[in-house]
């Protein structure tokens, strides 16, 4: 099971003239993993995996999000967001109780 992030990680770093190598090191993953998280994506429908066709390596791929695959980037995205900015506010608070307590430094 890939979470929510690992996806989000992937699908932001996927682009026309990418390799599996070049997201791993991005994202921080080992190319096993992914492999692993782009074929989960493939099988959800939000990724297109091609071969490119004139390539004289025919082990180099293409990636191409899906018009769900782009959705679920922005609904990703749009939960990412939402996460950091309630952790943020629980800090804000956190430090407000604090300030009470012990009054500033």
């Amino acid at each position: 099971m890939v979470n929510d992030y690992t996806q989000l990680q992937v699908l932001r770093s996927i682009t026309e003239d990418t390799s599996q190598p070049k997201i791993a090191k991005k994202v921080g993953y080992s190319v096993g993993k992914v492999n692993f998280i782009i074929k989960a994506l493939a099988e959800k429908g939000l990724l297109k995996v091609e071969n490119f066709a004139n390539s004289n390596n025919k082990l180099k791929y293409k990636y191409l999000l899906t018009d769900e695959g782009i959705k679920e980037k922005i609904s990703l995205t749009k939960k990412f967001i939402q996460r950091k900015k309630d952790e943020y506010e629980e800090l804000q608070r956190e430090l407000e109780v604090d300030n009470l307590k012990y009054g500033d430094y």
